[in-house]
């Protein structure tokens, strides 16, 4: 979602500040501004355009120390006036991720002294709170923290004075910040991404922490005002990695790199004769004994995938597998199971959903808990004792990817080791299915090959504003995956069902205008579903179907086949997202909508 910048250094900073929003635009944002001291001024400059209209309105503007943001609208509609950053009383400058619960209340009071509001933002009544204090001759840090002691909800802020080139203060609460380490000069940002071209030398902050930064140095002090150290780590992120290269979107560019992605979150497994717990943890050994069932807490993408997951968790490892859409878990009356592994799955991490459902599950008294995580410093991986890293790498497209594809290979080794605890898989078993794992990266390579027929597909698709896709068992998931995918980026209407549930509803709907795409896996449920689709072309619709090379559906008029390479067994999920995902990028070529970043989206939801 939104995304925070912020440099104090011995160099004009307003550079560093637009690369790095520039980085973080793949968040999603409708608005962006910077603030820098100039002359003991606050010089700030706004925009409702891209950041790359923010550059040219600051060709002019200079300043050792700043702060700059990336809005997605929450309170208020995006506009110029609710822009970050916002200003209190031409001293304060503050910039903010996350939403204050009680900033009605705050601004009722605030209104009541004397402070004038220009936005329709929660934001606001931060900077006239902190300037509350400040006027009092206290330090920014002092003031801020006062400040922040009166906030309800989720936060991470920057903080600038005009009367204080040597000072800024930032702080983090239920939305992610880091420090950037340099040498006379420090940053910070909400996503380490922003920094990769100023230092790799990164402070991941705690919740609660508060910290004081100047050129030489800077102190963090944690939720109970107490100096304390945190640890610089070196981030395994390159530059370069966060880079285009020759591909023209970063969707594009990921869909490409899933079989590195998958190589890499595999590595440590396919170099190894046999599965072991842990893989997961130390702790995973003792826990997984410990346990009699699966609860998996996801959102969107992340949520598809555990559905897939309770297929193979069921049938594979015979647990029970309960899947839970994270954003409603928490507001329902639940059967709680202390004795049920609490998977959470997320690209981020920082997913407030998905850790306010986590956080949830702990209330009611599960202590056995797991995260499938894409970024290692990552709040959920704190949150829970177990975690599984997918080693994706960094996701840029608004739209999953190669995230979904690792969390999918990382779902089927959890189920692979808990049916090896469980004495439900044979020795002969577990080499098959690594055998299967190893060869995973090439076989996804190969579907890969099929993007210039799918691009050709995508031309029919151009003038179609809704669409129906099809699947059945642990591939109804995957169709769900391609509707979602077909919307995020193309803005067409899909949905998804279940083939048997055709003729109970969705037939309605289908005409020659409204194509049908099926996944269509040589398994058991093969014939069922040809029989679906001979209801879609009874009834004058168009299939797309994406089937299995030795499945004999045959092209016809209105039946359009898409041959897989090769039928991977349990594994097939991961193979058949490959095409749909092109499709979806390839339809929005044609659609020529904005493939990275989609009206409305965000990368990383960091708000409920």
């Amino acid at each position: 979602m939104c995304g925070i910048v912020g440099a104090i250094a011995q160099r004009n900073v307003v550079p560093i500040l637009l690369e790095g929003l520039q980085r973080l635009e793949y968040r999603g944002y409708d608005s962006a501004g910077l603030v820098v001291v100039h002359d003991e001024e606050l010089d700030r400059v706004r925009s409702t355009g891209r950041v790359a209209d923010l550059t040219k309105k600051t060709a002019s503007t200079q300043g050792l120390i700043g702060i700059a943001h990336t809005r997605w609208a929450t309170h208020g509609v995006p506009s110029e006036r609710n822009a970050h950053p916002h200003v209190s009383k031409n001293q304060i400058a503050v910039v903010h991720n996350g939403i204050i619960e009680n900033y009605e209340i705050l601004r009722t009071r605030l209104t009541s002294e004397g402070y004038e509001f220009a936005s329709d933002t929660d934001t606001e009544v931060i900077g006239h709170l902190i300037h509350s204090y400040y006027k009092n001759g206290g330090t920014l840090l002092a003031a801020t923290q006062a400040a922040l002691a009166e906030l309800v909800g989720a936060y991470a802020i920057g903080v600038i004075a005009n009367d204080n080139r040597d000072q800024l203060v930032c702080a983090r609460r239920g939305s992610p910040l880091l420090l950037g380490v340099g040498d006379g000069e420090h940053f910070i940002a909400s996503d380490v991404s922003a920094l990769l071209a100023q230092t790799r030398k990164v402070v991941y902050l705690e919740e609660g922490d508060v910290v004081e930064l100047g050129r030489h140095g800077y102190k963090i002090f944690d939720v109970n005002g107490r100096h304390v150290e945190r640890i610089v780590q070196l981030s395994e992120l390159s530059n370069d990695s966060v880079e285009l290269g020759l591909y023209q979107h970063y969707m594009q560019k990921e869909i490409h790199e899933q079989p590195q992605a998958l190589a890499d979150t595999l590595e440590s497994v396919c170099n190894s004769q046999s599965l072991v717990p842990g893989i997961f943890g130390a702790q995973a050994a003792n826990t997984f004994a410990d346990i009699d069932s699966i609860l998996i807490l996801a959102c969107g993408t992340s949520h598809h995938a555990g559905l897939v997951a309770r297929y193979w968790l069921e049938e594979i490892a015979g647990i029970r597998c309960n899947v839970e859409i994270a954003s409603e878990y928490r507001y329902r009356d639940s059967v709680a199971n202390p004795k049920s592994l609490v998977v959470v799955i997320s690209q981020s991490g920082e997913t407030a959903d998905t850790q306010a459902a986590l956080n949830h599950a702990k209330s009611l008294g599960h202590t056995h808990t797991l995260a499938i995580c894409n970024v290692p410093e990552s709040a959920l991986i704190r949150l829970c004792k177990l975690r599984m890293l997918t080693r994706a790498g960094p996701e840029i497209g608004v739209a999953s990817t190669k995230a979904f594809t690792t969390q999918l290979a990382a779902l089927f080794l959890l189920t692979l080791v808990l049916a090896k605890q469980r004495g439900r898989l044979s020795l002969q078993d577990e080499q098959r299915h690594l055998h299967d794992l190893r060869h995973l990266p090439s076989a996804v390579q190969k579907v890969l090959e099929l993007e210039p027929h799918i691009a050709k597909l995508a031309e029919k698709f151009a003038s179609k504003h809704n669409a129906l896709f099809l699947g059945r068992g642990l591939h109804f998931p995957i169709a769900a995956e391609g509707a979602l995918k077909l919307k995020e980026v193309s803005y067409i209407h899909a949905e998804a069902y279940p083939a048997g549930e055709l003729k109970h509803g969705p037939l309605a709907l289908v005409d020659k205008d409204m194509p049908v795409i099926s996944v269509a896996p040589n398994d058991a449920l093969l014939e069922k579903l040809k029989s679906n689709l001979q209801e879609v072309r009874a009834r004058g619709g168009e299939l797309y179907v994406f089937a299995d090379a030795n499945t004999h559906i045959k092209e016809a008029e209105g039946i359009h086949i898409m041959h897989m390479p090769e039928h991977a067994g349990y594994l097939s999920p991961i193979l058949h997202t490959i095409p749909l995902q092109l499709l979806a990028y390839y339809v929005a070529l044609q659609k020529g909508t904005d493939v990275d970043k989609p009206r409305n989206l965000a990368k990383s939801v960091t708000v409920e």
